[in-house]
């Protein structure tokens, strides 16, 4: 796509290209002070588990919390277990490129928003040595990169983002799917199994009560955390008159100077966020803001408790 706005569309290059910005991003259990994951959202990352490697005799420095007490009392002398963390915790990552996500008020699309914050965790994955793959999906397609080991399936879950991010356009006309994203997390829960990491980013345009129990059903034996796509205009409509919004030859006007218009997409907007965070309360559901306002790597690694950096993502 020749003179590509990186705020409007992205490409692998860009994608790609946000490798050395994913380091030191991690989704493990172990998060830094400032994260929002740790306290309590800290005990919903089952992190990877333990397996039993040896039992062998006591050595000064052991930790006594690994004294195998019984072991100890018949021989006679202290013995410990000795685990080995498993290497294998795959991530699963879903990234929606509808036209709901098309929309930026401030700097970002919220699709580029999602697409940018994917390949950083995607990265941050991979480097941890876990296998990584995915869904992506727009208003017609859906395509489905099963996890590995391998930069070439984090490639092709990239390729196909970036692909559905460039046909995104003010001129397509989306069908009607209103059951979309509830076929996507029922295909999700075919393609994991248990004890995986499942990173949402979407702004869950069109879920219902049926989406509720897609997503428990996966919280109920996978770490889900959902980074909700957002743009800042649906936190604060503070327009006060006529606006001409789009995008290419299509245009619309919307009358954001009227209280009545207002108070009812704001009413519309606050009733979707309630109710995620409802959820978040009622299921092993972690929720995380991510905002089209602000540079995608900036929030990821302040969710994240790193500190800032000089280099922006755009």
């Amino acid at each position: 796509m020749p003179n590509l706005d990186l705020r409007v569309h992205v490409d692998l290059a860009h994608l790609r290209g946000l490798e050395a910005a994913a380091r030191g991003l991690s989704f493990l259990p172990r998060q830094p002070a400032g994260s929002v994951l740790n306290g309590r959202h800290r005990s919903r990352l089952r992190g990877r588990g333990l397996n039993f490697e040896e039992m062998r005799d006591y050595l000064p420095g052991d930790d006594i919390r690994s004294i195998d007490w019984k072991a100890t009392a018949r021989t006679g002398k202290p013995h410990v277990r000795v685990f080995t963390e498993e290497r294998d915790r795959p991530a699963l990552l879903v990234i929606d490129q509808r036209m709901s996500m098309f929309f930026g008020s401030v700097l970002n699309m919220k699709s580029v928003t999602a697409a940018e914050g994917a390949a950083l965790a995607a990265f941050s994955v991979l480097a941890q040595g876990d296998r990584v793959g995915g869904i992506v999906f727009d208003d017609e397609e859906i395509a489905e990169i099963h996890p590995r080991r391998s930069r070439r399936a984090l490639y092709e879950l990239l390729s196909k983002t970036a692909q559905f991010n460039q046909a995104l356009n003010a001129d397509r006309d989306a069908p009607a799917r209103p059951g979309l994203l509830n076929e996507v997390l029922s295909r999700l829960a075919r393609m994991g199994g248990h004890d995986q990491l499942i990173l949402v980013f979407s702004d869950l345009s069109g879920l219902d009560e049926t989406t509720r129990r897609r997503f428990a059903g996966l919280a109920a034996h996978n770490d889900v955390v959902l980074l909700l796509t957002y743009d800042p205009s649906a936190r604060n409509l503070n327009f006060t008159q006529r606006l001409v919004v789009g995008a290419g030859e299509r245009q619309a006007e919307a009358d954001f100077g009227s209280q009545e218009v207002r108070e009812a997409l704001g009413g519309f907007y606050k009733q979707r966020l309630d109710r995620i965070l409802r959820w978040q309360q009622e299921i092993n559901l972690s929720v995380l803001p991510l905002s089209a306002g602000t540079a995608t790597l900036e929030q990821l690694r302040a969710l994240m408790g790193q500190r800032a950096s000089a280099r922006r993502v755009r």
